[in-house]
C-alpha cells in the first residue's frame, strides 16, 4: 500500500527544503577541547544568532541506544532523522537478546555450535574490543563464550580489533589484561581458548563503504591466514608497537599471536565464525569476503569454507551476512516511504565516508531506492589520505554538485551530509578539525545564497556530536586533561552533547513559529518538520514537529 501525505493549511515553501547535516558538529561551551567554537565560522555563528535555533538530543535513548550514558553515532542518528521515530537499536536488541536467550536459542547459533562439535574444529569470535557500545560491546562477547563452554565446544579464538576511538585512545590494556585473566579463569583441559590475532580499528579489518579494501584484506591476512608479526600475547604486541611507533589504539599495526613460531589461531575448513559487531557499517566488508564464493575485492589465497555469521543483518536489503544471531529492527513508515509515495522528488548526497548514511542509513537500513524515479543518490568519492592531512574532506566538491542540482529545479527535498566534523574529529587533531569547520562554513555560506535564491529553506543540524570536545575532560571540573609531559589527552570518540537544528527560511517564516526549546527535541523530530515545510501534515506516528503553523 502506497503511503501519502496529506496537504496542510500551509502551502510550503515555494522553493526547495535543504537538510544539511555537519556530521559531528555538537554544542559545548567555548574552551580549550572545542575545535567548533574556537574555529573561524562567521556563517554558523551568525545562523545562531540571526535564526530560529532549537537544541536536539542525538545520544543515548533519543537515538534508541539503552541509556542515556551510551554516545549517539552517525548510524542511529540518521536512522532517527530518516523514520521520524525512535527505534530500538543493535545494541539494545542485542542485550536483549543475549538476556532473554534468544539468541542461543536461534537457529543461527546452534548451526554454529553443531558445525564446530561435528567437526572438532575451531569457534571464532572477531570483533571491535571494548565496551564502547558503538560498534558492539565486550559483554556480548563474553556471554557467547561462556555459553559456548556451556554447551561443550572445546577450542574457541577470538581476534579483536582495538578500538581507541569510542574509548580511550590508549586504553587498550585497560581491556586486554583483565581480559586474559577472565580467559585464564575459563580455561581448563576440556576447554582451550585464547587471544588469536589483532590490531588497531584503523588498521585492518573495519574498513567502510569500500573506501579502503586494503584495510580488509590486511585483516583477512592477519585473522584468516595468521600472517604478520607474532608475538607471544595481545598486551606485548600493544606495547612494543607503542613503543616502536607511538601510535594511539585505532593505528596499531595488524599482530598474530604465535608460540613456537606457530600461529594459535588461523581460520581453517569446518570451522565456525562470529563477527560480533552488531553495527552495519564497517561490518559489511569483512562479511562478504567470508561469504561470497565469487568474491573478487583482493586475493583471499584461501577460502576457509566455515559457518559465518554476524551479530546481525548488516545490510537487509543485499542480505549481507548470509546468517545473523539477532534480527535488526524492523524501521518502517520512513520518510523516504511517504515522500515518494506522494510523488516528492529527492536528493540524497555526500561523500563516500557518510554516503551509506543519507542513504542506507536515513532509509530505515534500506539499501534500494523507494521510487526510482523520483529518487537521486550522489557519491562524491573520498579522499583516501589520511583526514587530518586534508581537513576539508569533500566539502567543496560536495557543495559544487549540490548548487548544480538546487539550480536544476529537480529536486523539492534535499538531504546533504558534510563529514568533516566527525572524520577529522576522530583523528584526535585539534588544528586539523577546526580547519575542517572553517572549510564547512565557506560552504555553508555559498549553499545558502542559492537556497535563498530559489525562494527555499534549510534546516541545518547535526547527528552527533565530536568536534566540539577534542580532549579528554574531567567530570568533575571540566578541566582537560594532560598527559606526563603537559600535552591535552586527546579524545577521539563521540560526544553526548547535544545539537544544534537551525531552521533558514526568509520567505515563509511568518507563517509559522518554531517551538520553544524545552530540551526535549531530538533528532527524530525532523522528520515532521521537514513534510511541514513542504507543505504536508506529518503521519501520526512520527515524532512531533518543531515548528506550529499558523
Amino acid at each position: 500500500m502506497k503511503k501519502t501525505l496529506k496537504k496542510a493549511a500551509f502551502p510550503g515553501v515555494e522553493g526547495p527544503v535543504l537538510t544539511i547535516v555537519m556530521d559531528g558538529v555538537g554544542l559545548a561551551p567555548a574552551g580549550e577541547a572545542n575545535a567548533v567554537a574556537a574555529a573561524n565560522t562567521p556563517t554558523l555563528d551568525w545562523l545562531m544568532k540571526t535564526y530560529p535555533m532549537v537544541t536536539l538530543r542525538a545520544h543515548g535513548t533519543a537515538v534508541g541506544l539503552p541509556s542515556d550514558d551510551d554516545m549517539g553515532n552517525s548510524e542511529v542518528g540518521h536512522n532517527a532523522l530518516g523514520a521520524g521515530q525512535v527505534f530500538a537499536q543493535g545494541a539494545k536488541l542485542v542485550s536483549q537478546s543475549i538476556e532473554s536467550g534468544k539468541l542461543f536459542a536461534g537457529n543461527t547459533w546452534k548451526d554454529l555450535i553443531g558445525n564446530v562439535k561435528s567437526n572438532r574444529s575451531t569457534l571464532h569470535f572477531l570483533g571491535l574490543f571494548s565496551d564502547g557500545n558503538v560498534h558492539s560491546h565486550i559483554d556480548h562477547l563474553r556471554a557467547m563464550i561462556e555459553t559456548a563452554k556451556k554447551e561443550g565446544i572445546a577450542r574457541v579464538r577470538v581476534h579483536i580489533l582495538i578500538d581507541g576511538r569510542d574509548v580511550g585512545e590508549t586504553s587498550a590494556l585497560d581491556y586486554i589484561l583483565p581480559f586474559e585473566a577472565y580467559l585464564d579463569s575459563l580455561r581448563s583441559d576440556a576447554f582451550d581458548i585464547k587471544i588469536a590475532s589483532g590490531g588497531g580499528r584503523m588498521q585492518i579489518t573495519m574498513d567502510r563503504y569500500e573506501a579502503n579494501w586494503g584495510m580488509v584484506e590486511a585483516g583477512w591476512r592477519t585473522h584468516v591466514l595468521g600472517e604478520g608479526r607474532q608475538f607471544a600475547s595481545a598486551a606485548d604486541a600493544v606495547n612494543a608497537y607503542r613503543a616502536e611507533l607511538g601510535v594511539i589504539d585505532q593505528d596499531l599495526p595488524p599482530f598474530v599471536i604465535a608460540e613456537n613460531g606457530v600461529p594459535v589461531g588461523t581460520i581453517e575448513d569446518g570451522d565456525s565464525v562470529i563477527f560480533y559487531n552488531f553495527r552495519g557499517d564497517r561490518a559489511i566488508e569483512i562479511s562478504r569476503a567470508f561469504d561470497e564464493p565469487d568474491f573478487d575485492k583482493f586475493d583471499r589465497v584461501r577460502h576457509p569454507k566455515v559457518v559465518y555469521a554476524g551479530m546481525l543483518e548488516y545490510d537487509g536489503d543485499l542480505h549481507i551476512p548470509k546468517r545473523y544471531l539477532v534480527n535488526p529492527p524492523e524501521i518502517t513508515n520512513t520518510m523516504g516511504e511517504y515522500l515518494t509515495g506522494t510523488g516528492i522528488s529527492i536528493l540524497a548526497m555526500s561523500e563516500t565516508q557518510k554516503y551509506g548514511h543519507v542513504t542506507y542509513f536515513w532509509n530505515g537500513n534500506r539499501s534500494g531506492k523507494f521510487d526510482d524515479t523520483l529518487e537521486t543518490y550522489i557519491e562524491i568519492p573520498s579522499d583516501t589520505v589520511p583526514f587530518e592531512q586534508r581537513p576539508w574532506m569533500k566539502c567543496a566538491e560536495i557543495t559544487d554538485k549540490l548548487i548544480e542540482c538546487l539550480e536544476s529545479g529537480k529536486y523539492r527535498c534535499l538531504r546533504v551530509n558534510f563529514p568533516n566534523g566527525d572524520m577529522v574529529g576522530h583523528t584526535g587533531n585539534f588544528v586539523a578539525t577546526q580547519c575542517s569547520m572553517e572549510a564547512l562554513d565557506l560552504c555553508l555560506a555559498r549553499i545558502l545564497k542559492v537556497v535563498d535564491k530559489l525562494h527555499g529553506a534549510a534546516i541545518i543540524t547535526a547527528d552527533h556530536g565530536n568536534a566540539d570536545e577534542m580532549y579528554e575532560l574531567d567530570k568533575k571540573s571540566g578541566a582537560v586533561k594532560r598527559s606526563a609531559d603537559g600535552k591535552p589527552k586527546a579524545k577521539t570518540s563521540h560526544t553526548l552533547n547535544r545539537v544544534p537544528c537551525v531552521i533558514y527560511d526568509n520567505f515563509t517564516a511568518g507563517s509559522y513559529t518554531v517551538k520553544k526549546d524545552d530540551g526535549t527535541f531530538g533528532l527524530s523530530n525532523i522528520a515532521a518538520t521537514t513534510v511541514n515545510l513542504l507543505g504536508y501534515e506529518a503521519p501520526e506516528m512520527w515524532d512531533a514537529s518543531l515548528i506550529d503553523l499558523k
